[in-house]
């Protein structure tokens, strides 16, 4: 049993995902109160700007573009509407499908998610998306943990 957790976790060291009582990253996401599209910065802990969301606007399909400080795109998130499961494909920077995102049917207190990663893990979302409030789990084991309760009125 012991090997097993230990194996576990060179493989979430290996995929750089943080667990509990290790060292995490926290982000904070900044919008702005007017903005052309689903725009914003998500900022590390000392505010320097790490990565912005493009929302773009005016698409038959909503469309997010993850994109590094630099304006790189790093990975492209679209929104696939007129299925059974509303579901969002993550593409990365040339193209190729690296996560299916599929809402569960019935969510009846909250909202879960499957994140289905190319070569990786199945991850699962529960909680409140729209209020930013959700952790991500593989299996049994928590490996992010979303919340605006971490910042001050001010921040949020």
């Amino acid at each position: 049993m012991r090997r097993r957790q230990e194996r576990r976790e060179e493989r979430h060291d290996d995929r750089g995902i943080g667990r509990q009582g290790s060292n995490k990253n926290r982000y904070q996401m900044r919008e702005k109160m007017v903005s052309f599209g689903d725009d914003f910065w998500i900022e590390n802990e000392q505010g320097q700007k790490a990565y912005k969301i493009d929302g773009k606007a005016l698409r038959v399909r909503d469309t997010l573009n993850f994109e590094d400080a630099h304006g790189q795109v790093l990975y492209k998130i679209q929104e696939r509407k007129l299925r059974v499961k509303d579901s969002m494909e993550v593409e990365d920077a040339h193209g190729k499908r690296v996560a299916m995102v599929k809402k569960a049917l019935i969510t009846p207190v909250r909202e879960r998610f499957t994140v289905n990663l190319r070569g990786g893990p199945d991850l699962e979302v529960k909680g409140n998306i729209v209020d930013h409030q959700y952790t991500i789990g593989e299996g049994r084991d928590q490996v992010a943990e979303v919340s605006k309760k971490w910042f001050r009125v001010r921040d949020t």
